[in-house]
């Protein structure tokens, strides 16, 4: 086993450096917005749970961008929309609406997002990617929002590779 793991490295190794990014989108702005119709479910969800989202799709994004080298001044832009969201765990607001809830209550999550990505020449790139849990027996072990938080880390990496729809 460690012989193929020397062998991978001395192997990625001889790659040169541009190729290892050649997908990676240029990017100096990411921007993060809450789409409409999440934002009717403020009363349900509760506003500050937008915030949340926002922020840890922003970071799962720019972490992996940053990785890659695909930050930079000179990039362009990419706006994300975050079209829908469902939490594993019902959300403060939730807990204190419905009595029969408690933290212990479970189930599947996930998001939707859309944007756009406008490169530094102006070429405009649509985005569209879902992703949601169907599998129940995990969502036992997952925090509030752990699934949309999957999909926006898998979003992430597709961005980084390049890809920008799956639907």
């Amino acid at each position: 086993m460690l012989r193929f793991v020397l062998f991978a490295a001395a192997a990625a190794s001889l790659l040169p450096a541009s190729a290892a990014f050649a997908d990676t989108p240029a990017v100096s702005q990411v921007e993060v917005i809450i789409g409409p119709d999440l934002a009717a479910k403020a009363d349900k969800l509760g506003e500050r749970e937008f915030d949340y989202l926002a922020r840890d799709l922003k970071r799962a994004v720019e972490r992996r961008l940053e990785r890659a080298g695909g930050l930079t001044a000179s990039g362009g832009r990419l706006r994300l929309v975050i079209d829908d969201a469902v939490p594993n765990r019902p959300t403060p607001l939730q807990l204190t609406s419905k009595p029969g809830l408690s933290m212990e209550s479970f189930g599947n999550g996930g998001a939707r997002v859309s944007g756009e990505y406008v490169s530094a020449d102006g070429v405009s790139t649509p985005i569209r990617y879902r992703w949601y849990e169907t599998d129940i027996w995990q969502a036992q072990y997952a925090a509030t929002w752990s699934d949309a938080s999957l999909a926006f880390d898998r979003l992430a990496r597709r961005i980084e590779d390049g890809q920008f729809v799956k639907d």
